[in-house]
């Protein structure tokens, strides 16, 4: 609780789903029925991992009037959106792509490295408050959020390469058994 927020609870919370998906290869071709080809050909895996976050606000403590420990609470949160933001800055502007990306320099940074600057998808939304007595944090957040919109990441589909070799031998071998066959 805070003179800002009364139903804060001023921390950060991140849930994560991992999925992990087995589908049924597909029927060959010269047999679609066959059990036995199905069994023997490689399944496709998919996996995939869902990060759901929300962060505190940062809030300043002359508004918030916090001391003591929600004082220093205050202040790790500020501390872990400051480094937040310098990853974000360090992703999103082209300027700064050859330098080092700070993902380190806090838990929340190092818990969401994947889906910042990975192999991802991420969507931001940004909750701001129509309050003028909000509207610096409300700009702050705007500014923030818009930063991040900067970040381009590029998802694709991660394969093991030596699946898709083992695929491609086993096919290679019933095209061979086939071809001997007749």
């Amino acid at each position: 609780y805070t003179q800002m927020n009364s139903q804060s609870s001023r921390s950060h919370a991140i849930f994560t789903i991992h999925l992990h998906h087995i589908k049924a290869p597909p029927p060959t071709e010269d047999n679609p029925n066959d059990d036995m080809d199905q069994k023997n050909s490689e399944p496709v895996v998919i996996q995939s991992k869902f990060h759901f976050v929300d962060l505190a606000g940062s809030e300043r403590a002359k508004k918030t009037g916090a001391s003591g420990a929600r004082f220093q609470e205050g202040v790790s949160i500020n501390a872990g959106l400051l480094a937040l933001g310098n990853v974000i800055a360090a992703l999103g502007d082209a300027r700064l792509k050859s330098k080092h990306v700070p993902f380190r320099d806090s838990k929340i940074t190092r818990l969401l490295q994947d889906s910042l600057g990975g192999n991802s998808k991420t969507l931001m939304i940004a909750c701001v408050s129509p309050a003028r007595s909000n509207m610096m944090e409300t700009k702050n957040t705007l500014n923030y959020a818009n930063r991040a919109k900067n970040i381009k990441n590029k998802a694709v589909v991660n394969r093991d390469p030596r699946s898709r070799q083992i695929l491609k031998l086993r096919q290679r071998v019933k095209e061979l058994e086939r071809q001997l066959s007749t």
